[in-house]
């Protein structure tokens, strides 16, 4: 995961020295066919260009059932980013991740996720005895934040 992370950040940082001024929009990746795309909807979500980073989003969950892309398309619907808010879909989003096994270990943030969505009953039916499952998967795969949240869970 760290390779991932130090990949991204260079990218957004290198690449944009090598392209002219018009060639900066992240509208010019949502049609590409690689898969590099995926990081980049992530920096046009975050300078503001949601749509851009929503079609690269689909797209790549389309093409790849890129995990990394699934996590991120959930937060915009669960947050109501440029679009309405949409827990059921957000929701049904981090459960597609969850069930995958990609290399990267997405999945089993997107398993922490789901089975906070599970606990809350947030997008779904609240199912605690799942969202233990889901968050003990996670923590067993290196998750902290799943342990730290079966802690408050459990104390309650």
């Amino acid at each position: 995961m760290k390779k991932n992370v130090i990949l991204f950040i260079s990218t957004i940082i290198f690449l944009p020295m090598a392209l002219s001024a018009n060639e900066l929009s992240y509208t010019a990746f949502i049609d590409s066919n690689k898969r590099i795309k995926c990081l980049y909807g992530y920096a046009a979500d975050k300078t503001g260009d949601h749509q851009a980073a929503i079609q690269i989003f689909e797209d790549c969950i389309s093409r790849w059932n890129d995990v990394y892309s699934m996590i991120w398309l959930a937060q915009i619907y669960e947050t109501g980013v440029a679009v309405p808010k949409n827990y059921t879909y957000a929701t049904s989003l981090m459960k597609r991740g969850a069930l995958l096994n990609d290399e990267a270990g997405y999945s089993s943030l997107a398993r922490y996720h789901y089975g906070v969505a599970l606990y809350k009953g947030q997008g779904t039916k609240v199912d605690h005895k799942a969202a233990k499952i889901w968050l003990q998967k996670a923590y067993s795969e290196g998750i902290e934040e799943a342990a730290d949240y079966l802690k408050l869970i459990n104390a309650q």
